[in-house]
């Protein structure tokens, strides 16, 4: 089951456990409950700590693995086989049970921990989905912390008849207490935001006392920790807030043209990210919105926050990043994660052996596009434009591919559903203004990105696209306040890119500091 080198890996996990913990595999007779118990029989094999008990009559789910403290009953459950990117989420729910401290924030754990009603989290998931282990491992910790609470992933392609039943058409799908409670990533600090009644203001009342920064740093992408570590090794007051470390960077999968590194992944990046600028003096407040930039009476700038908290600085620099282009047509909206999906990666798996369309010619559209005819039926590429912008290499592959069709001078005008789920959608030929129908399950868009900009439009001097203006020192039309990365008129939105522009608006918030 396991790769000796993976075992051996996880071998050298495993000696970190403090406690014994029990491994409750259940079993149906079925290839994939072979291959869970397989895998549970490797496990307990490792350490002496580690205890296995079979059921072979199962009343609920199988295959099944739960991991439980010995002696405990278990609130963390693994349904289907933990592998792929969900392994790592195993290895820590069985270091976690077996008493091996967490590093999340100890702030969040005490929330965690003061939560008292019952709750009972699934989270569907697919194997290849790199945003799923998130909220995985985020829900699996609060498990761990709270009594009252209980979660279980659920592999959508072991258990299909459960997708189907509540049309899951999207994930990481989070269900809580029987109800979809959200789809997409969530850190530990949004969920508990969310479940919490009084994490609002308990936040704002955390905030209240801060004192004024020499620079505050709105944004934790690669534009934003560059900035914060640049302010900090200056010696002088940082801090920065973010929704979520990481931004754009955390939903990319592969990563070749980061210079001096051959290969990475955007989670992998992002958790070094967040490591090196905790390796500074900097304030670091996450789950946390900007909704407001305003000059102060005390002649500071002040950010105001969603919870109504308001943190006050000498300046700011502005990372707040892009956010996935929308096509802005009729049910778009009302099938968006029915049907309607961003990322090609987490959701293709859901459209196995069904027809989908890929909005979009650039090299994320043409990439998704060959990612996905793998794995779909078929695969209706819309370009609007009347050739494709992505690399050659890309296109060429793409052409070879049987499954894949290209339809140039394609706007869309429509997506179609039947009230639950996507059923096709409509284009317009530009060339000849004739209305054409494709009949597809899902809708895979990958037209761009638009810059997080929509609470500064009083503001700031913003571009035609919404992107902040900024001169050759990050310096916006606002005198203190800065700005960086793929928010602003930089003109390409890469990641090296934005990491040099988070440096010059540090740079150039510090020359303001002594020059002011």
């Amino acid at each position: 089951m396991l790769e000796a080198n993976l075992k051996q890996q996880l071998d050298a996990y495993l000696q970190r456990l403090v406690n014994p913990i029990e491994l409750t595999v259940s079993i149906n007779g079925t290839a994939k409950s072979d291959e869970l118990l397989e895998l549970a029989r490797e496990i307990e094999g490792l350490n002496d700590k580690i205890s296995l008990t079979i059921d072979e009559t199962p009343t609920g789910r199988a295959p099944q693995m739960v991991v439980a403290p010995q002696g405990e009953k278990g609130r963390v459950t693994f349904a289907g086989i933990p592998m792929g990117h969900e392994f790592t989420s195993l290895v820590l729910a069985l270091l976690q049970a077996g008493g091996y401290p967490s590093k999340e924030e100890q702030a969040l754990q005490e929330q965690a921990k003061g939560l008292t009603r019952e709750l009972n989290f699934e989270v569907y998931v697919s194997l290849s989905c790199h945003n799923c282990p998130d909220v995985v491992q985020a829900v699996n910790l609060l498990a761990v912390l709270n009594p009252n609470i209980t979660a279980t992933m659920i592999d959508g392609g072991v258990f299909q008849d459960e997708v189907e039943e509540r049309e899951i058409m999207a994930v990481p799908s989070v269900y809580l207490n029987g109800e979809l409670f959200g789809n997409g990533k969530m850190t530990l600090a949004e969920i508990l935001n969310k479940v919490d009644d009084e994490a609002d203001a308990k936040a704002a009342a955390a905030l209240a006392d801060k004192k004024a920064y020499d620079v505050l740093v709105v944004g934790g992408g690669p534009a934003g920790a560059s900035s914060a570590i640049y302010s900090a090794r200056k010696g002088i007051r940082t801090g920065i807030i973010a929704e979520r470390f990481g931004g754009q960077v955390a939903d990319t999968v592969g990563i070749e043209n980061f210079i001096s590194v051959s290969y990475t992944e955007g989670p992998k990046l992002v958790a070094q990210l967040e490591e090196h600028v905790k390796e500074y003096d900097v304030d670091i407040m996450k789950a946390q919105q900007a909704v407001a930039l305003r000059d102060s009476d005390d002649g500071l700038k002040e950010v105001e926050l969603a919870n109504g908290a308001v943190l006050k600085s000498k300046t700011v620099i502005l990372a707040t990043g892009a956010r996935w282009r929308e096509m802005n047509v009729p049910g778009e909206a009302e099938y968006k994660a029915k049907g309607v999906c961003f990322c090609p990666h987490c959701d293709g798996p859901l459209f196995k052996g069904k027809p989908v369309a890929v909005i979009g010619g650039g090299n994320s559209g043409i990439e998704a596009a060959i990612d996905l005819a793998g794995i779909v039926k078929h695969v209706t590429v819309l370009e609007f434009g009347d050739s494709l912008r992505a690399d050659d290499v890309l296109v060429k592959k793409a052409e070879s591919l049987p499954n894949v069709k290209i339809i140039k001078q394609a706007m869309t005008t429509e997506v179609l559903g039947d009230g639950k789920k996507v059923t096709g959608l409509t284009y317009k030929d530009r060339s000849t203004d004739e209305i054409h129908t494709v009949n597809v399950d899902g809708i895979f868009v990958q037209i761009g990105l638009v810059p997080n900009s929509d609470f500064l439009k009083d503001t700031l001097e913003l571009s035609n696209r919404g992107e902040i203006e900024v001169d050759p020192r990050g310096q916006t039309s606002m005198p203190g306040v800065f700005a960086a990365g793929d928010v602003t008129t930089a003109p390409y939105k890469q990641i090296i890119v934005s990491m040099g522009s988070g440096a010059t608006a540090a740079l150039g918030a510090f020359d303001y500091l002594i020059r002011s």
